[in-house]
């Protein structure tokens, strides 16, 4: 694995006693055993961003890989306003079948902040990713499941993929979830508008920094907590917030290089989903991914809501395993396999849509319709 001096430096950091290198120096304190193991697991490298606006600006990015690097290939994209820590539950039910990588991108969870007009972009996110794959983890045929805001920075990774030549790499899968990748169609809530007013983004932001800081309670709340308050993250997500703009720009462009896309989709959303309700899913697969020749699958998971991988680990991992284990049907058997899959679903299960043709029934004997009665 190649790395930058100053990553391998950060590494070793890491692996003094404490495991707290950074939260020192920033005179941070944990609180949650469930953050502080989660940090200690992992590793820094440099990233130099792409955005102009940035002028080459440096960010130290945090990552984790799991598993057995000689099993198949699995790389997780985070969303806003958390990080890789969004998927602790997931991990464990397939870290032994696959080996996986996650990041938390600039701005969120453990990596860098920088707060001095850094530009928290898309589209940059999307060239780390390659940068990433290619050179931090040399991830070489690889499935990625995306999520939220992970899911625009999928979106465009992937036209990047498609559009270069010989990109050094292969993407095996694509899985997309929960997402306002489609705005017009979101329910965003009041947090999201106000992060980009002038005046009320930064009120607001001050009056979070100023609240107690959850310290006892729930294990996983007082991670969450924790982890937003590394590296002064309350005032990153004022500027991460903002790519909701970039987002809005872009959407129709992103969402286009699904149907050009020859990589597999499995496309699976929580249903209880109220900012990113299912009439997003709905019209993105109909519009964009029901006419794909490249094998395509459409699931709803009825009890999860806009976390599925934190709400219903487990049957996101079924989904998982059955797109990469050769498991999704053909368009053929898509009916037959609906009714045997039906039956032995259990109640948190995902619910297979299938593919919508739309046709003029036909029915086999000789009964027929008319106007004046059945003949």
């Amino acid at each position: 694995m190649r790395r930058s001096i100053s990553s391998k430096i950060l590494a070793i950091l890491l692996l003094l006693p404490s495991g707290l290198i950074f939260a020192q120096a920033n005179d941070f304190t944990f609180y949650s055993e469930l953050a502080q193991e989660w940090y200690r697991g992992g590793e820094y490298f440099e990233w130099t961003s792409t955005t102009v606006n940035n002028n080459n600006a440096k960010v130290n990015v945090f990552y984790q890989t799991f598993g057995d690097s000689s099993n198949p290939q699995l790389l997780i994209i985070h969303g806003f306003p958390n990080s890789s820590f969004d998927f602790r539950r997931l991990i464990p039910l397939l870290e032994d079948d696959y080996y996986i990588a996650a990041l938390d991108f600039p701005g969120s969870g453990f990596s860098g902040k920088p707060l001095d007009g850094f530009n928290y972009m898309l589209e940059d996110n999307a060239r780390l990713v390659d940068y990433f794959v290619r050179e931090i983890v040399e991830f070489d045929d690889f499935a990625m499941f995306t999520h939220d805001r992970g899911v625009s920075i999928g979106l465009a990774f992937l036209g990047h993929y498609i559009d270069e030549p010989n990109p050094g790499y292969t993407i095996n899968y694509h899985f997309l979830s929960n997402s306002g990748m489609f705005l017009p169609l979101a329910n965003l809530v009041p947090f999201q508008f106000i992060l980009l007013d002038a005046q009320r983004g930064p009120e607001m932001i001050a009056a979070r920094k100023a609240a107690p800081r959850r310290t006892e309670g729930d294990p996983e709340a007082v991670a969450y907590a924790d982890i937003f308050k590394f590296n002064d993250g309350d005032s990153a997500l004022l500027h991460v917030g903002k790519y909701l703009l970039e987002r809005a720009e872009n959407e129709f462009r992103w969402l286009d290089n699904l149907p050009r896309s020859p990589v597999p989709v499995a496309y699976l959303w929580g249903l209880l989903d109220d900012i990113n309700p299912i009439r997003i899913p709905n019209y993105v697969w109909l519009t964009y991914l029901n006419e794909r020749e490249v094998e395509s699958s459409f699931w709803i998971l009825p009890t999860a809501g806009h976390y599925p991988q934190r709400e219903k680990p487990e049957q996101v991992a079924k989904i998982v395993r059955l797109a990469l284990t050769d498991g999704v049907p053909d368009r053929e058997a898509e009916n037959d396999f609906m009714r045997s899959y039906g039956r032995s679903r259990e109640a948190d299960d995902a619910v297979f849509v299938g593919h919508s043709v739309v046709r003029k029934m036909e029915f086999p004997g000789t009964v027929r319709y008319t106007p004046e009665g059945y003949q």
